[in-house]
């Protein structure tokens, strides 16, 4: 009740003025905080020179990050850029054979980079799930692709499997961690496809030419294996040799490559101003910081991580838009999430887990049980891909219980008493007091995923400050600034709604 409710003017406006007011103020605290703490010692080895003719450092704590823009750029360039050469090449001298061409390329630059021994360790994997698919039983092909992962997470396994590839090339650790990873999910998605439709009869041919397509291989996103062959099926029957593209598809795939470059760039700059990384190593710099800056960097570190996310499927599904292909989405903002059931940093994985794990034991994820045996479940797989540790322990289980909790707290507003409590309320005030809740909702999302973006000493440190020594002025500001928020994400949510619907309206025959 209240969830397609419009509120007025006004008071949308007041919501916008709070949140940009309560930002800002948060921002000129870090900001500080950050010009303060540059020359302390405990920021030496994260905090390094960057504009010297402005005098600014740089925030280097996120080895990723600098990983990809230093070392691996060159790589990812070099080889994306040869996909789309060698890609426009293919579709120049034998259209029907693109899907064929772009697993030759990605095996040779999987053969390049990583050397004879680990393509064959792949090619091992591939075939023996390959074999499994042919048994026509999906807890066979479920089991070995969880045994199949487990040997890529686990010792002394992947000591083994790793000393399978040498040399010295400085990014064969991520890449073979990357490459392996998806590719054992990659062989799951098509064994239990294969199991699903018998009647389809698909090859280990199709499943090398899913594996080795190289934009997605070593860092995703997944597509199941039935979309990835249905899309590449329909471009192999082309007969044109350029597909057509849809009306302004090229145009979106330019602002999608342009607004990576922007993202990138406005990243660099965040990280000359703004050490939202490097703060929460020193925490007893972190405790001097006032309650609105801590909460601020609580809040920047899960933003930063999907702006992260971001970037990296966004320059990798480019590529693939170019490739007549349609890759799963980026993450959905951090900004936008206030129920568990949405927050996730990787949506090709999401959708892989909701189709063969989720979805299939909740069923319509209204009843209690199935639903704590589809996340139990779940998050189970998911500790086994991110690699079981303590940190990962808990950050399953306290995300576990976060979308069991949801649940069972719908149930709980649909029980008599407060169905009739909330039914005596104007559509407006229900929507109230839903995105009150939702407020809360989003600072549990932050502090359950901040145990594992960041370290579970400074989450304890936000915790305490927000909960207890600021209870009740900064608390009560925090949750109204974050309802602002709910609110402004709540009418977004409700203007594009309208507009889908307006859009079906308009589809349909007079």
């Amino acid at each position: 009740m209240g969830i397609k409710t419009a509120l007025p003017a006004a008071e949308l406006g007041l919501y916008s003025l709070v949140l940009s007011g309560a930002l800002a103020y948060a921002g000129r605290g870090l900001l500080e905080a950050s010009q303060d703490g540059a020359h302390r010692k405990a920021f030496r080895e994260s905090v390094r020179p960057g504009w010297e003719y402005i005098g600014r450092k740089m925030d280097v704590a996120d080895f990723e990050w600098v990983m990809w823009f230093t070392s691996f750029r060159n790589v990812i360039v070099f080889a994306l850029s040869g996909h789309v050469l060698f890609a426009k090449l293919c579709t120049m001298v034998a259209p029907q054979l693109r899907s064929w061409m772009y697993a030759v390329y990605g095996a040779l630059a999987v053969l390049g980079t990583m050397g004879p021994w680990y393509l064959l360790l792949l090619l091992g994997h591939c075939v023996s799930l390959y074999l499994a698919s042919l048994l026509g039983q999906p807890w066979l092909c479920l089991g070995l692709s969880l045994a199949s992962l487990a040997s890529f997470k686990l010792d002394p396994l992947i000591s083994w499997q790793s000393g399978l590839v040498t040399g010295t090339f400085d990014l064969q650790e991520v890449l073979f961690h990357g490459g392996s990873g998806f590719t054992v999910l990659r062989c799951a998605s098509f064994a239990l496809e294969s199991c699903a439709h018998p009647d389809r009869h698909y090859s280990l041919a199709d499943l090398l030419k899913y594996n080795f397509y190289l934009p997605f291989f070593f860092f995703g996103p997944i597509m199941t294996f039935d979309r990835f062959h249905a899309q590449t099926l329909r471009i192999s029957q082309m007969s044109q040799v350029e597909p057509v593209r849809r009306e302004g598809e090229l145009w979106r795939i330019r602002a999608q490559a342009g607004l990576s470059v922007v993202a990138i760039m406005a990243v660099d700059i965040f990280f000359h101003f703004f050490y939202i990384l490097t703060i929460p190593s020193d925490l007893k710099f972190a405790n001097r910081l006032p309650d609105s800056a801590l909460a601020g960097l609580a809040y920047s570190n899960l933003v930063y991580d999907w702006v992260k996310a971001a970037v990296l499927f966004g320059v990798v599904n480019t590529v693939a838009r170019l490739d007549h292909l349609d890759p799963p989405q980026a993450p959905k903002c951090i900004t936008a999430l206030y129920v568990f059931a949405e927050t996730h940093f990787d949506r090709g994985i999401n959708d892989w887990l909701c189709k063969y794990v989720y979805d299939h034991i909740g069923g319509e994820h209204s009843e209690v049980i199935p639903e704590l045996g589809a996340t139990v479940a779940t998050f189970a797989i998911t500790t086994l891909w991110l690699g079981p540790c303590d940190i990962v322990y808990l950050w399953s289980f306290l995300n576990c219980f976060g979308l069991n909790f949801e649940l069972w707290a719908q149930k709980l507003a649909e029980w008599g008493p407060l169905a009739q409590i909330e039914a005596s309320l104007s559509e407006q005030m229900s929507r109230r007091v839903r995105a009150l809740f939702g407020a809360v909702n989003f600072w549990t999302i932050i502090m359950y995923n901040l145990v594992s973006l960041n370290s579970l000493e400074f989450t304890e440190l936000v915790a305490r400050r927000l909960l207890l020594t600021g209870f009740p002025q900064t608390t009560l500001a925090v949750l109204f600034v974050t309802y602002c928020g709910v609110q402004l994400v709540k009418e977004r949510e409700r203007t594009l709604a309208l507009e889908e619907e307006q859009m079906q309206d308009k589809e349909k025959p007079e």
